[in-house]
């Protein structure tokens, strides 16, 4: 982590304390460390300790005239690597998942732009309200990383969960969200994302309400994490997601086709909603209607099942993923689907209107595996697709240990 910089706000509690010995490793990995105050923290920790450990003045006050003129809530708030609230108060939760900002803690951490990590630290009832447990939903929903907190006995005497994690933890998460380490370097990808199109005639064709947000979110994270990222996508309005080769197809058949030629790849992310069913045959020329004339019969015939067809290659990913798009009885059909299937992984999601996932920007999702079934918060797509890198990369690399 040499040669990193972190802002270190340090919140109101007992377990203001530990911050000295995370400052302390911090700086013996040689990274700057940077530091605001809030007033409830100064209760614990004094400035002079603070600034003995770093090495740099300590902040304190939003509205000092020298402080805005020598660095200003709005440089700090962007001039570092990460942004770490260590203790993370339920006061500060609450203000930041609410966009909150009245005091210099709240506005440099609404004013950032760089990833936050908040070590939650709080009396065991304070963290089981549902108040603070709506706080953090958000804030993961945001992008806001977490760790801790941990179970053990507080300084108030009661014990359960609450406790800030111990420097040591907070040291490994630091290391991870600061990494310069691509962990799908040298990895190859495939993802399908959008609707397809089953053509009835030169002008008319069956097809879904798929807005490909989500795969190309998903592209654009694996590529992001290093990994040599195909995108083979159904007719959508999104700009290519950069470092991504963009394969445009229209039917499923031409899905199938651009995806076995992709392969071999380390993991296939299957996003796209293919129709389950075409016209046996399309028009060449556009079918006329007349008053007449009854409405055409269509008769219809299966889809290639990509899913299935790519989990049982004999050039298989390492990792297949597929998706789940239901409107009922989501996650017991994603588990009957992935056993039929053979696939890896299931992501499941309510398609429904009320769900709201189908062309908007948000989802809630069910991750299946083999291990159980994982319930995600509500979070935006490009969260999902950030968490279920993280996840992909993960399970390679222990594939590869």
């Amino acid at each position: 982590m040499r040669g990193k910089s972190v802002l270190l706000i340090i919140g109101g509690g007992i377990a203001a304390y530990k911050t000295l010995e995370l400052v302390r490793r911090l700086r013996e990995r040689e990274v700057r460390v940077r530091t605001i105050l809030t007033g409830a923290g100064a209760q614990f920790v004094t400035p002079l300790a603070v600034s003995a450990l770093t090495g740099e003045k300590t902040w304190r006050d939003l509205f000092s005239l020298t402080d805005e003129t020598e660095m200003g809530h709005i440089q700090l708030s962007r001039s570092s690597d990460l942004v770490v609230v260590a203790p993370a108060t339920a006061d500060l939760m609450a203000k930041l998942a609410a966009g909150l900002a009245n005091d210099l803690a709240s506005t440099t951490l609404l004013a950032t732009d760089k990833p936050v990590l908040m070590a939650p630290a709080m009396n065991v009832r304070m963290w089981n309200h549902p108040a603070t447990q709506r706080s953090r939903a958000r804030l993961e929903a945001d992008g806001v990383a977490f760790v801790g907190p941990g179970n053990g006995e507080m300084a108030c005497g009661e014990f359960g969960p609450g406790r800030m994690a111990e420097p040591e933890h907070i040291l490994a998460a630091i290391q991870s969200m600061v990494a310069e380490a691509r962990p799908l370097h040298g990895r190859k990808a495939l993802v399908t994302a959008g609707p397809t199109r089953e053509a009835i005639d030169p002008v008319r064709y069956l097809s879904n309400h798929s807005s490909g947000k989500q795969g190309y979110a998903i592209a654009r994270a694996l590529a992001d994490a290093g990994a040599e990222t195909t995108l083979v996508s159904g007719p959508v309005e999104l700009a290519p997601p950069p470092h991504v080769n963009l394969i445009k197809i229209d039917s499923a058949r031409e899905m199938l086709a651009a995806c076995e030629h992709a392969l071999p790849v380390d993991v296939a992310v299957l996003v796209a909603a293919v129709a389950d069913w075409r016209p046996d045959s399309a028009a060449d020329r556009k079918i006329k209607k007349s008053d007449k004339t009854e409405a055409p019969q269509l008769r219809l015939v299966r889809n290639p099942d990509i899913l299935a067809t790519l989990a049982q290659a004999n050039t298989r990913p390492a990792l297949v993923v597929g998706f789940a798009a239901e409107t009922e009885n989501i996650v017991d059909l994603a588990k009957a689907k992935r056993d039929r299937k053979g696939a890896d992984w299931i992501i499941a999601n309510d398609v429904s209107a009320q769900g709201g996932a189908m062309g908007g920007d948000a989802n809630r999702v069910h991750l299946i595996s083999a291990s159980g079934v994982e319930d995600w918060p509500l979070m935006d797509k490009t969260e999902v697709a950030r968490r279920l890198t993280q996840r992909i990369a993960a399970e390679l690399a222990q594939a590869a240990e």
